[in-house]
């Protein structure tokens, strides 16, 4: 699976560690991370990430 990073600050969206602790468990690709889901460092919305 893929590695999303926010363009916004730089945080990687790795999809074996997921975001527990904000809903997003581990093992969870970009594409099923809920929609309403934001980056855990700066807020910026999904759409703002881009595949690394």
């Amino acid at each position: 699976m893929s590695k999303f990073e926010c363009t916004v600050c730089g945080y990687i969206y790795d999809p074996d560690n997921g975001d527990p602790d904000n809903g997003v468990a581990p093992g969870t690709a970009f594409v099923d991370v809920p929609s309403d889901w934001v980056c855990p460092v700066c807020g910026a919305t999904k759409d703002l990430f881009e595949e690394i």
